[in-house]
């Protein structure tokens, strides 16, 4: 059950950020929002799975990521499911959007959706610790995993120092460009955590 878990979730990771950078390159918002709940969706079981393998001396690092991965899913849930519901179907104020709209940049959901994202990169750094590596493929795994950690601190420092709100009108296209190298970088963590499950358990 662990590895047929294990290798579903990641496959249902990469699906969701397929689909998201898909739907960027393409301009579809809607897709965007829905295929990034994908990517929480697959993301705890895959982070889940990683910490069952884990030793008696790795458990902390892998309950720590169970717990952030479950932040992120949540926090990031919230703003776009918010997105695909209240905010598409709505007729809001303008003062109501400038709060609750991701696409303004520095917004409230803006800001909430990048916090969650420091808990993913968290979440990826602990489990890394946890990764035991027997081949070049699990030490790729391994440093992928923990790089991705230092995204953490860009998502928790950047809001706060107010870079979002103050950003020029070509940040859109920077920032698309961002979210696509980020898509670029995470697809070969799903496709070897599929052959860590693959071959581990």
């Amino acid at each position: 059950m662990n590895k047929k878990i294990g290798m579903h979730s990641a496959i249902v990771t990469l699906i969701g950020v397929i689909g998201f950078a898909i739907s960027m390159i393409v301009g579809k918002n809607a897709g965007g929002y829905f295929f990034s709940i994908i990517i929480s969706l697959g993301f705890i079981p895959m982070i889940c799975t990683f910490s069952s393998l884990n030793s008696k001396e790795n458990k902390a690092a892998g309950y720590a990521a169970i717990a952030f991965s479950s932040v992120y899913a949540v926090l990031v849930g919230l703003v776009y499911f918010a997105q695909l519901t209240t905010i598409r179907l709505s007729k809001l104020s303008p003062e109501a959007l400038a709060i609750l709209d991701y696409q303004h940049l520095g917004s409230l959901f803006f800001n909430y959706d990048l916090y969650g994202y420091a808990f993913m990169a968290l979440s990826t750094f602990f489990v890394g610790l946890t990764i035991e590596v027997f081949n070049k493929r699990d030490k790729w795994l391994k440093a992928l995993l923990l790089i991705h950690g230092v995204f953490a601190l860009s998502c928790i420092i950047m809001p706060i120092l107010g870079v979002f709100s103050t950003a020029a009108k070509g940040s859109y296209t920077m920032g698309v460009l961002a979210l696509e190298f980020w898509c670029v970088y995470f697809t070969p963590i799903c496709i070897l955590a599929y052959q860590y499950f693959k071959k581990n358990l």
